[in-house]
């Protein structure tokens, strides 16, 4: 009797998961389907092609960090409700100080982008992980996991300092935003958001992780909309020919890269392709745009500013530009 009762709550579960999950879906393939349909019908109406260009960038960044934000989600709530709280207090050490360098490095075992850190970040702080050692996670998993290593060096063929570059300041930069945090960071910057009680079982469990995995992706699906659109609106606005004047100055390249990474929104797995093609530049300019970009951008203040809310996202973004443009500095100047 008690294994047909089982069985049961587990199909009622798993039907739960499925429906919630083809709905949160919908939401943002809908949103997709009409971008990339009634755009171009939009542009040929009104014989704009910016609008066109601005539909099909806009697009194309919701189809890219939409997989990797469902990873993100799925990984947040099977963290919420299957892995016990003591799990990380065993892990990490007691000191912050040396749990923000221990989960810096830890972030190269999650293969994915920042769509996906901000809500693993989220689930770890709730699970009792300090803030400061979960935000250098969240900074460092989607700059040097070993899927972005890898296509790093693809990108950049026979130049290995590259690929070291972009894991020594990627890194530096996660571990020294951890360590500002929690010395000077302030508890109500940080807003975690609170899941409704009604949908998850108390102490985790299949139930726990269906409402985890709906809350998380439906509410995090809507931010990056909106950062997709945001970006999408700079392609279009900021003509080429301007970015060509920076070229010349070594420390204006660096920054307008940095702050192209910011609006251009490229999925970390694929920014390297994207810098390589930036041959103009300076190197040391390229790495500081592999630098933030992953750490850095509209889709991802957009995402911060929805999860840990506004006042932490604006002063936590403007905190790892600063870093994260200095240690490109510093490390292209010692290898490249």
């Amino acid at each position: 009797m008690a294994n047909q009762r089982t069985v049961v709550y587990g199909l009622r579960v798993g039907l739960r998961a499925l429906v919630y999950g083809v709905l949160g879906g919908a939401a943002l393939i809908a949103i997709v389907t009409v971008g990339s349909v009634l755009g171009p019908l939009l542009a040929l109406d009104l014989y704009t092609p910016p609008v066109a260009a601005w539909w099909t960038v806009f697009t194309a960044i919701a189809v890219q960090g939409v997989p990797f934000l469902l990873l993100g989600t799925v990984v947040s709530a099977a963290i919420g409700a299957f892995v016990p709280e003591r799990v990380f207090t065993r892990l990490l050490p007691r000191r912050t100080a040396l749990a923000v360098p221990v989960a810096g490095a830890a972030g190269v075992v999650l293969p994915g982008c920042e769509c996906a850190s901000v809500p693993v970040a989220s689930s770890l702080m709730r699970r009792g992980v300090a803030p400061a050692a979960a935000l250098a996670f969240l900074l460092s998993a989607p700059a040097i996991n070993p899927v972005v290593l890898v296509a790093t060096s693809v990108a950049f063929p026979g130049q290995p300092e590259m690929v070291l570059g972009r894991l020594v300041a990627s890194l530096a930069t996660a571990v020294v935003m951890g360590w500002l945090w929690a010395r000077f960071g302030r508890e109500e910057w940080l807003r975690l958001p609170k899941r409704s009680g009604g949908g998850s079982a108390p102490g985790g469990g299949p139930r726990a992780f269906v409402s985890g995995l709906q809350h998380d992706f439906l509410h995090a699906g809507g931010f990056l909309v909106v950062g997709a659109a945001a970006a999408a609106t700079f392609n279009i606005v900021v003509p080429r020919s301007l970015l060509e004047v920076f070229t010349g100055s070594v420390w204006l390249s660096v920054l307008l890269l940095a702050v192209l990474a910011v609006v251009l929104c490229v999925c970390s797995e694929a920014d390297a392709f994207v810098a390589a093609s930036l041959s103009g530049f300076s190197p040391t300019a390229r790495l500081a745009f592999m630098v933030v970009g992953p750490m850095v951008d509209l889709k991802l203040i957009a995402l911060q500013t929805g999860t840990f809310g506004r006042a932490f996202a604006l002063r936590f973004s403007s905190a790892t530009w600063l870093v994260a443009v200095a240690s490109s500095v510093l490390v292209g100047w010692w290898l490249l």
